[in-house]
């Protein structure tokens, strides 16, 4: 059986799009500090939709409803420990199902489940994700993450997805996290202007992952298109790994008005090419990227 780490080497795989903003297209609420993760608890079933319908655009990794999924997030919504192990292995099973109805309606490509941890700044849910620079050290970051991380691999999701990083500090703690679990990963960071979120260099963040065997693919996600056409180069030259890309629609997130703003500026004609040639070889869309946008760039990575 072809791994997933065989399988990048082989040709580019497309990643989904912005979880959240199909499940929002679909009708549903997502205001709480839970965001999407309340959905495994409340609708499996629209978490499981949603999957597919990126499956059906195309899409080869479907990533889980477990970004904002921590201990300490469903324990201050009332849900006990047990229960969120419930809830974390829940996400990569809802993505499994999701890939097996699509296998059922035709789809023979190769399917995978990427197990999605967000930094430390998404439980707290006040845009700190774009900031970083918590006050916590790495070895407190190291345990915070760890052990949703130990349930998340039990799972079995072929790949985990440390995705949405802003401080290299924190990925030093990441990367330190999913040494032993058994599962490969890739550690993708949110970046501005050629900056981790939290101001430290690429160059800087992305080293971190060059001696990391755990870690398979490096990159960014969740930052403007523009961002990451400069990026993938310089990930693919400091690490000398396969790159992951996958950035928002180019609007701007404004954490006070828990709103998007600004134009849309995504668009994969020419630009997914590029990252391509560049070394990217996990290719999708963040943020309010849909179906319709990943078709478009599978169409663009298969040409």
């Amino acid at each position: 059986m072809v791994t997933f780490a065989q399988a990048l080497a082989a040709r580019p795989v497309v990643l989904d799009g912005g979880l959240s903003n199909q499940l929002e297209a679909d009708g549903h609420d997502l205001s709480d500090a839970l965001w999407s993760a309340r959905l495994l608890a409340d609708r499996p079933d629209a978490v499981r939709a949603a999957h597919l319908a990126y499956f059906r655009a195309d899409a080869s990794v479907a990533t889980t409803a477990s970004y904002q999924a921590t201990y300490e997030g469903f324990a201050a919504q009332g849900i006990d420990a047990g229960r969120t192990t419930e809830l974390l292995a829940l996400s990569v099973r809802l993505a499994r199902e999701a890939a097996d109805l699509a296998r059922m309606e035709g789809v023979s490509r190769p399917l995978w489940v990427a197990a999605s941890a967000g930094p430390y700044g998404a439980l707290l849910a006040d845009g700190s994700e774009y900031r970083g620079r918590y006050g916590l050290s790495v070895a407190e970051l190291e345990r915070f993450h760890r052990p949703r991380l130990e349930v998340l691999a039990a799972a079995e999701p072929d790949v985990l997805a440390l995705e949405t990083v802003p401080d290299a500090e924190e990925a030093r703690a990441l990367v330190r996290a999913v040494r032993g679990l058994g599962v490969p990963a890739w550690l993708s960071f949110s970046v501005a202007g050629g900056l981790t979120r939290a101001g430290q260099p690429l160059e800087e963040a992305f080293a971190l992952a060059a001696d990391a065997d755990e870690v398979i693919a490096v990159g960014v996600n969740c930052c403007a298109p523009q961002d990451a056409d400069a990026a993938v180069p310089l990930a693919a030259r400091i690490t000398g790994k396969p790159v992951v890309v996958y950035p928002n629609s180019g609007e701007r997130w404004d954490a006070v008005r828990r709103s998007w703003r600004g134009p849309a500026t995504f668009t994969a004609e020419g630009r997914a090419a590029g990252w391509v040639r560049d070394g990217a070889r996990l290719v999708g869309g963040c943020c309010r990227v849909g179906p319709e946008g990943i078709a478009e760039l599978a169409s663009q990575v298969r040409d």
